[in-house]
């Protein structure tokens, strides 16, 4: 078993939940005194005791925000190769199970969207996949990167785990970033989400992140989605293995996504549902407790909330996203992932950052790091 896997199973799930529940205003004003917050500190910030502060908490979080990354936005874009998948994920639009045309981009049709990504001004794109080797393997994830290094300074990957020697290929081939999402640290209930599939294994996709580690990723992206367990614990559980991850790979920077549920193609309706208040807790509890990690805001929001919230601790955010292969060309033979909620363009999203004093960075990656 692996290192980060015993850490996650020496934690009780029902235990960490009581905890969080049982911290006091005390624990709060606590945390939000503390130099360096640590995980009880966390959980103070998630707990339900923390709601009569949130203010305080959402101001606290904004002022960190500010002195370590200034009043700069980095913007990116996913461009999805792919909706093939050998999973049954059961809140997953690409699920191997739900009935959808399925589609991978040829080189031609990847450099179709990348001439429009690239028109839209963009310099940072999001390489998404579903997880399928057969089709969309290493081999068509380097051959994807070299037709699109031409057009972008930076390229990330959302896709399958891979295994460390594929990484540094990867890396090598000039590969930014990995996001990939452990979903739920809830080892009980996982294998219900992921019933078949490669996904299915638990402690392989959690031990990804430390593959990626030791093939010199510059950046990796964890998150879990909220809709599936208790987002307290969720976050607790993330928090832990952000911090042993940064002990183990300080070189590395990281990132945290806060995907909330969607509508998407199949049954799955979410029951752990994320108020927009206690969204505002999570995103500021965050960045209070790690105030280096970057924080990532999707376009499932709503437009309202993302104008409310951006500036509250997160450091970049995607604009005029496409869920589907092929679906800034305007193909809809695809199905998306899941539908988005903040439909505006990428120059909308400029605007409104500019009327607020911020920087929208879409050409300079390097200006968020100042």
């Amino acid at each position: 078993m692996s290192e980060i896997s015993s850490l996650i199973d020496s934690l009780n799930w029902n235990a960490v939940e009581q905890s969080i529940l049982n911290k006091t205003e005390s624990d709060v004003l606590h945390a939000l005194d503390s130099s360096k917050p640590t995980l009880e500190d966390f959980k103070a910030l998630l707990s339900p005791a923390a709601i009569p502060h949130l203010s305080k908490i959402a101001m606290l979080s904004q002022q960190l925000t500010l002195q370590r990354f200034g009043r700069v936005m980095q913007m990116y874009v996913p461009l999805y190769l792919s909706n093939e998948c050998q999973n049954i994920c059961t809140y997953c639009g690409f699920s191997m199970d739900n009935k959808l045309k399925r589609k991978t981009l040829t080189d031609e049709e990847i450099l179709q969207e990348a001439h429009i990504i690239k028109a839209m001004g963009y310099e940072h794109v999001l390489l998404v996949t579903g997880e399928a080797n057969h089709t969309v393997g290493v081999s068509y994830l380097l051959n994807a990167v070299k037709l699109l290094q031409p057009f972008f300074s930076q390229i990330s990957i959302e896709v399958q785990p891979l295994e460390e020697n594929e990484y540094k290929l990867l890396v090598d081939a000039g590969v930014h970033a990995v996001l990939v999402y452990q979903e739920t640290y809830h080892r009980e209930v996982y294998k219900t989400y992921h019933p078949k599939g490669k996904k299915s294994n638990f402690d392989y996709r959690l031990a990804t992140p430390d593959r990626a580690g030791e093939a010199g990723v510059y950046k990796i992206g964890l998150g879990t989605l909220i809709g599936l367990e208790n987002w307290r614990v969720e976050a607790f559980y993330t928090a832990v293995h952000l911090q042993y991850l940064e002990k183990r790979y300080w070189k590395t920077k990281y990132s945290i996504s806060f995907p909330r549920w969607r509508p998407h193609a199949g049954t799955y309706a979410a029951e752990n549902c994320i108020s927009n208040k206690e969204f505002v807790q999570l995103i500021s509890a965050y960045r209070i407790f790690d105030q280096e990690v970057e924080l990532s805001l999707s376009t499932r929001e709503s437009p309202n909330f993302r104008d409310n919230v951006f500036a509250l601790g997160f450091t970049s955010m995607s604009a005029g996203s496409k869920t589907n292969p092929g679906g800034y060309a305007n193909k809809e033979e695809s199905l998306e992932q899941f539908e988005i909620s903040d439909e505006r363009s990428a120059a909308e999203i400029a605007e409104m950052l500019k009327s607020k004093g911020y920087e929208p960075v879409w050409k300079d990656w390097s200006t968020c790091y100042h």
